[in-house]
């Protein structure tokens, strides 16, 4: 949660200004021409309703949450678009007050729009009736681009990724490090990761190059190093997750913490206003009650190491009854009596729910279902992978979600990037782990609380 300040007429002065970036997704385009019936994509000035009306909410949440923020109303617009809308790349945005209206408690704000290269792409006039009296707001965190904000005051993490013998492997790990996220030691063959970056145009300056020789080397190197301390992550790169996971695994890397290790994925939904986490997607296959239970522990440290304070963990099934011949509602029942007493920590844990209960309060409340939980869940514990997978990839490849991956529950963070990610999808996963070892640094009872056994 984050606390939202207005200013009131008062307080504001001509000159004042706010500004944001915002970096839009190929799915957002998508998103807002199914949303308003247009198809066309956004090509060129002026040729898309789209390209105006995306700006005009970005420019009006900006209103809505900085200047002057909560407790303002629009009262008119004006908008020009100049330039096309980049791309997965950051936009800048800045509003500045021009003149104030005593009589009416009118402020009238210049926008602007603008691209990397500082060309402008839209301008706009905006009159906002100004709130009169002090407001503040709680909202929940929502877009994952907040975790790579969060990374600015952090120094560039030491991250081993390992035998990234391929262009999209490869770019992932240079793009992580353009974004001040990471300073990769790439693990593999030496020529060949530099014929690879040479047909790509990457460029490797930024890379520590430790040589291998095939993929089961460069995993089995990368982990050593990770339990020596000399890398605080591991990337994956082309190689087989199994490989990798295998070498993690080996007691000579000495990465193991005697719990199970397990992947959490958070997601962010445009439809949906909470960002939630969702464990294990990638992983384990049909995870008994005790291994759920350290499922869900790895998972609360991962929200925690992420920003949620308290995660509320809804452990899924189809109902939110408990049924004997349906093994799901029974894990969720333990697994919330388990943390009654203590067995799981630093969260709060109620099942079974259903997933419409877990995320949606009015179906909570329709089915009277009275849960601290319910409608409200920061975390969704599903009960095999076959469930987490799907729901996972509806998410991410049908609904536009924003995702972050992380393997947890080793003593460094494993960041599973995939051919199928978008460069987003590996920049957020980069910044997960970036926050997850740093939480790690400061408090390692996120890895490995006290618990009552």
């Amino acid at each position: 949660m984050r606390t939202i300040v207005n200013k009131t007429f008062d307080e504001i002065a001509p000159g004042d200004t706010a500004s944001a970036e915002r970096r839009l997704q190929a799915g957002d385009v998508r998103a807002w021409s199914a949303a308003f019936g247009e198809v066309g994509t956004l090509s060129g000035p002026g040729e898309s309703q789209v390209a105006a009306g995306i700006v005009t909410a970005i420019l009006t949440a900006l209103v809505g949450s900085d200047l002057p923020g909560p407790g303002s109303s629009i009262r008119a617009t004006s908008m020009q678009i100049k330039g096309k809308l980049p791309i997965d790349e950051a936009m800048s945005v800045l509003l500045s007050v021009k003149e104030k209206r005593s009589d009416q408690g009118i402020v009238v704000l210049d926008g602007q729009c603008t691209d990397p290269a500082g060309q402008v792409i839209a301008t706009a006039i905006l009159e906002v009736l100004a709130p009169t009296t002090r407001q503040q707001i709680q909202v929940a965190e929502h877009r994952l681009d907040g975790l790579v904000e969060r990374c600015r005051d952090l120094k560039p993490m030491l991250t081993g990724v390992v035998h990234p013998c391929g262009a999209d492997a490869l770019a992932g790990a240079v793009e992580a490090a353009e974004a001040g996220l990471i300073l990769p030691v790439l693990y593999g063959p030496e020529a060949e990761l530099r014929r690879i970056a040479d047909h790509a145009h990457l460029d490797l300056a930024r890379c520590r190059i430790v040589a291998t020789d095939g993929p089961e080397d460069s995993a089995l190197k990368a982990a050593m190093a990770a339990g020596a301390g000399e890398v605080a992550a591991l990337m994956k790169g082309s190689l087989h997750t199994d490989v990798l996971l295998h070498a993690v695994m080996q007691k000579d890397a000495k990465l193991l913490t005697g719990r199970l290790i397990s992947h959490c994925v958070m997601v962010s939904v445009p439809t949906y206003a909470r960002r939630v986490v969702i464990s294990d997607v990638a992983l384990n296959i049909a995870p008994s009650t005790d291994q759920k239970r350290d499922i869900c522990q790895n998972a609360i440290g991962f929200a925690r190491a992420l920003g949620i304070a308290q995660p509320k963990v809804a452990v899924l099934a189809a109902v939110e009854m408990v049924r004997t011949k349906m093994p799901a509602t029974l894990d969720g029942a333990i697994l919330a009596k388990m943390a009654d007493r203590g067995q799981i920590v630093g969260g709060i844990v109620d099942g079974p729910l259903d997933l419409d209960a877990a995320v949606d309060a009015e179906a909570a409340l329709i089915k009277h279902i009275a849960s601290p939980v319910a409608g409200l869940a920061d975390v969704l514990i599903v009960p095999n992978i076959e469930a987490g997978n799907m729901v996972y990839k509806n998410l991410a490849f049908m609904a536009d979600a924003q995702i972050a991956g992380l393997v947890v529950g080793a003593r460094v963070p494993v960041i599973l990037t995939s051919r199928a990610d978008t460069a987003a999808a590996r920049r957020f996963s980069a910044a997960a782990a970036v926050l997850y070892a740093d939480a790690l640094a400061r408090d390692p009872a996120i890895l490995l609380p006290e618990t009552v056994e």
